[in-house]
C-alpha cells in the first residue's frame, strides 16, 4: 500500500491527532496531507502534527466540513499519507501577505532551486502542484494568474474555511499555521496523476454580458446595460426582490473549450451582485441550471477510474455550496458512498484552484 488515509473526530486536537498518528504506524508517511475543522486548537494541532511525524512533509488547511473514504463529516480532521511509491518527492513553499504582494515568483525560485530546474520546464507529466489559500483574502485569482504565466504544471486545490464563521481561515505548512497565507506545493509523482473537474450544472442559452464591474471586489454592477440584479432576475424569471433566491441552483458559467466554470453570486448590493470569484470586465456568461450532484459526481468518478484502470488515490476540493445542496437535499451520506472503496480524504471549500479561482465545483486530484 502506497497510500494511508485516516480520520479522527475527537474533539481534543492532541487527542485526535494521536488517532491520525495510529492510524499511520508503521508507515512511510514521506508526505501528509491534513483538513481539518476550524474548531479545534489549530496551533496546537500543528505542533502535535509536527511532533508525530518529524520527518515527514506535511501541510493542509482549515475547512467548512470534511471528507473521507466513504464520509462526509463535520468537526474532524481527515489525513492521507503518501509514501515513495506515490509520491517521488514533494517541496511545500509558503507564500506570504497574499492579500497585497504577490510572492509566488519567490516561491516558485524555491521549486527551482530544489529540483535544479525551471519551472516554465517542468515536466507536466510528472509534476503536479498542490495550492491551499487563506479563504478570506480574496487573493485566489492573482496566484492562479501569476502562476499560470510562470508555468505549465497543473496547480490544483482549494480555498481553506472556517465553517461557515467568515472570520478567519488558516492554513498549515511544516508545523506552523498562518493566514493571510497560500501554501504551494511541488509534487513529483511516481506513477503519475490526473485531475476531475465536477460541476452539477446544465448550460442554458441565456447569456448575461459583464458591462461594467468592480474586479478587486468580485462586484458586477452591470450585466447587459442594466443592473446587475435586474438583468439576472429577468433571465431566471423572478422579480429583482427575488434574485438571490436563485443563486445556489442558477450561477453563471464562463465557457472554456465548452466547459462551464462557475461563477457563483453571494449577495446583493444595491442593484449589484457581489460574487465568490471575481467576473472580468466584459465577460459573457451563460445562466446555469443545477443537475443531480450525487448522480453527476459518480459518473464523473466512475469514468476517470474506468480510464485508468483503477486509481491510488484522491484529494477531493469540493465547494461549500455544494455541501450546503447535499444537506438540503439530504444527500449528504449518497455523496461519501461514492468515494467509499477509494482511498480518499477532501474539504468543503471557500472556492476551488483549478484554471483560476472557481466555484460549485469538485475539482480532484487524482494519482494514478
Amino acid at each position: 500500500m502506497s497510500v494511508k488515509n485516516t480520520y479522527s473526530s475527537k474533539s481534543d486536537a492532541k487527542e485526535a491527532v494521536l488517532e491520525i498518528s495510529d492510524g499511520f504506524k508503521d508507515f512511510e508517511n514521506k508526505m501528509i496531507l491534513y483538513f481539518a475543522s476550524s474548531n479545534y486548537d489549530l496551533e496546537g494541532m500543528g505542533k502535535e502534527m509536527k511532533k508525530a511525524f518529524p520527518d515527514s512533509e506535511i501541510f493542509g488547511c482549515s475547512t467548512a466540513g470534511e471528507i473521507t473514504s466513504g464520509e462526509v463529516l463535520k468537526n474532524s480532521v481527515v489525513a492521507m499519507s503518501f509514501d515513495s511509491g506515490t509520491v517521488e518527492d514533494v517541496k511545500i513553499e509558503v507564500v506570504k501577505k497574499i492579500k497585497e504582494e504577490n510572492n509566488v515568483k519567490k516561491a516558485f525560485e524555491g521549486f527551482e532551486s530544489y529540483y535544479g530546474g525551471k519551472m516554465s520546464e517542468m515536466d507536466v507529466e510528472k509534476y503536479v502542484g498542490i495550492i491551499l489559500a487563506d479563504g478570506l483574502t480574496c487573493a485566489e485569482e492573482k496566484l492562479m494568474d501569476t502562476i499560470g504565466d510562470l508555468t505549465n504544471v497543473t496547480f490544483i486545490g482549494g480555498s481553506a474555511g472556517d465553517d461557515l464563521k467568515f472570520k478567519q481561515t488558516w492554513v498549515f505548512a511544516d508545523g506552523k499555521v498562518y493566514s493571510d497565507v497560500a501554501v504551494l506545493v511541488l509534487v513529483k509523482c511516481k506513477k503519475g496523476f490526473d485531475v476531475i473537474k465536477s460541476q452539477s450544472f446544465k448550460v442554458t442559452d441565456k447569456k448575461l454580458v459583464a458591462t461594467k464591474v468592480d474586479e478587486d471586489n468580485r462586484k458586477v454592477l452591470e450585466f447587459n446595460d442594466r443592473p446587475a440584479v435586474e438583468a439576472y432576475a429577468e433571465v431566471v424569471g423572478a422579480k429583482s426582490d427575488k434574485a438571490a433566491d436563485h443563486f445556489m441552483n442558477h450561477p453563471v458559467g464562463l465557457m472554456v473549450g465548452g466547459e462551464p466554470y462557475v461563477r457563483s453570486p453571494q449577495l446583493i448590493e444595491d442593484k449589484s451582485i457581489k460574487f465568490y470569484c471575481k467576473v472580468k470586465q466584459g465577460a459573457e456568461l451563460r445562466l446555469l441550471a443545477s443537475t443531480d450532484i450525487v448522480k453527476d459526481t459518480k459518473k464523473s468518478v466512475k469514468s476517470k477510474i474506468d480510464e485508468l484502470g483503477g486509481v491510488t488515490a484522491i484529494l477531493n476540493f469540493h465547494c461549500i455550496l455544494r455541501t450546503l445542496e447535499l444537506e438540503k437535499l439530504k444527500q449528504t451520506d449518497a455523496y461519501g458512498a461514492i468515494f467509499k472503496d477509494i482511498p480518499t480524504i477532501g474539504f468543503s471549500t471557500y472556492g476551488e484552484e483549478y484554471v483560476g479561482h472557481i466555484n460549485q465545483t469538485s475539482t480532484m486530484l487524482v494519482f494514478k
